[in-house]
C-alpha cells in the first residue's frame, strides 16, 4: 500500500514589528523596535504558537528590527527563546544581511536554501521585499497595500523549498496585531 499524502511546507512571511524612527545621524540598520514593536512581536509569537505554525527554520535580516522581532516573537512562542519551551524546540536560525532592502527574488532565493526536511519557514523581512515576495507566491490572495508591521502572512505549498515559485504557494491565513 502507497502512502497518499502529500507533504505540504508552510512559509510564514512576517514583516518586522514597528520601529523608532531615526533620527539624524542614525543608521537605518540600527534602528531599535517600539515600545508597540516589542509587544506587537510577542502577540506575533504567541498567535505562531496558538495556531500551532512553529518554525523550523527562521530567516532574519540582520537589522537591529528584525533581529527584536524575532526575539519578541520567540518570546511570544515559547517564553524563553534559548531554552525552547512547552511550545516545542527552538528553530534554526539564520541571520542573512542580504534580507535588507532585498527584492522579492533575493527572499525567494534565502527561501528555497532551507533545509530541505524543514516544514516550516519563517522569513523576518522589511517592505516592500517581504510583500512583494507574498504577492509573488500568491497573487490573488496578497493585500494591495502590503503587509502591515508585525503582520503575519501564511503560505501553503506541496513544492520542495527549492522548487518553489510565482503563484505556488497559496495564503492559508494572515494575523495582526491591529486592526
Amino acid at each position: 500500500m502507497t502512502d497518499s499524502r502529500v507533504e505540504t511546507r508552510t512559509l510564514v512571511l512576517l514583516r518586522h514589528a514597528k520601529a523608532e524612527a531615526g533620527g539624524e545621524g542614525t543608521d537605518d540598520n540600527d534602528r531599535p523596535l517600539s515600545a508597540r514593536g516589542e509587544a506587537d512581536a510577542a502577540a506575533a509569537g504567541a498567535w505562531l504558537a496558538r495556531h500551532d505554525l512553529l518554525p523550523d527554520v527562521v530567516i532574519c535580516s540582520t537589522t537591529r528590527r528584525t533581529r527584536q522581532t524575532w526575539h519578541g516573537v520567540a518570546m511570544g512562542m515559547t517564553g524563553a527563546p534559548p531554552e525552547g519551551g512547552p511550545t516545542g524546540p527552538r528553530p534554526t536560525v539564520r541571520y542573512e544581511p542580504g534580507a535588507y532592502d532585498a527584492h522579492p527574488e533575493e527572499l525567494l532565493a534565502l527561501v528555497r536554501t532551507a533545509d530541505p526536511s524543514a516544514r516550516s519557514v519563517l522569513l523576518v523581512a522589511h517592505n516592500p521585499g517581504v510583500s512583494l515576495l507574498s504577492a509573488f507566491l500568491d497573487p490573488g490572495g496578497a493585500a494591495d497595500e502590503g503587509l502591515r508591521t508585525a503582520e503575519l502572512v501564511v503560505h501553503r505549498s506541496t513544492l520542495a523549498w527549492p522548487d518553489l515559485g510565482g503563484a505556488g504557494a497559496p495564503i492559508v491565513e494572515r494575523h495582526t496585531a491591529r486592526d
